[in-house]
């Protein structure tokens, strides 16, 4: 049992899914696993384990930025031995042509956070994904019929922004999407040797205005949660 996660030996996978979601956790653990046993109610993040395929997952909420999910990752790589950490959740999308629903695969995670200056001193670092699981999921997702976009994401700690030239810089270097994770979520992979991947679905489209209705936003995130749990 950690700080934050309330799990005995044993009872988390070698592989988690990252939802940021705490209920988005719940509902897919009671949908699409099998034998789902919840391990933690701790600060309202559930966490569950159960099979897929006869294969055993688990799936974490992690909460919202850079901080909450360093916390879970963290715990679940020295604490619960993690191998696999896959985050699922949405982004906002920096290119004009990138359609509402469509499934990024972040090859890379720049920021505009301190953190990485904090723990490498002022010097640069540039956290990416396992290619590994990159890899597979990209083929998986052509086998599914489902169309997915690699690129470059920019995990902000600014959710709500007052600049609205503020993005242009990102455009320009032809990144692609916008969360709040991934780059804590890669380096701490790294750090620990493990393997990390970001799926995203894209629910708003920063330069078009274009915002998901909350019935695609679900219906998107299975066909992402199908992927995740398919790799």
């Amino acid at each position: 049992m950690s700080i934050h996660i309330g799990a005995q030996p044993g009872e988390i996978a070698e592989t988690v899914l990252l939802p940021g979601d705490p209920l988005r956790a719940k509902y897919v653990a009671e949908n699409l696993l099998e034998d789902a046993q919840c391990y933690n109610e701790v600060r309202g993040m559930y966490g569950y384990t159960g099979t897929y395929k006869g294969k055993k997952v688990s799936i974490q909420g992690s909460g919202m930025g850079i901080p909450s999910i360093s916390i879970y990752a963290h715990e679940l790589i020295h604490e619960y031995q993690v191998k696999t950490l896959i985050r699922v959740g949405t982004c906002g999308c920096l290119q004009e042509e990138m359609e509402l629903g469509s499934v990024l695969l972040a090859i890379g995670a720049s920021s505009d956070s301190n953190t990485n200056n904090m723990v490498f001193n002022g010097l640069q670092y540039s956290p990416t994904a396992d290619f590994t699981l990159l890899d597979k999921a990209y083929h998986t997702a052509e086998g599914m019929g489902m169309k997915v976009v690699v690129g470059n994401v920019l995990s902000t700690d600014l959710f709500y922004m007052d600049d609205p030239q503020r993005y242009h810089v990102w455009i320009d270097h032809n990144i692609v999407g916008i969360d709040m994770e991934s780059s804590a979520l890669y380096t701490l992979a790294a750090r620990s040797n493990v393997q990390a991947l970001s799926i995203l679905t894209v629910s708003d489209n920063i330069i078009t205005g274009q915002v998901s209705s909350s019935q695609d936003r679900q219906e998107k995130f299975m066909d992402m949660i199908k992927l995740a749990l398919e790799i």
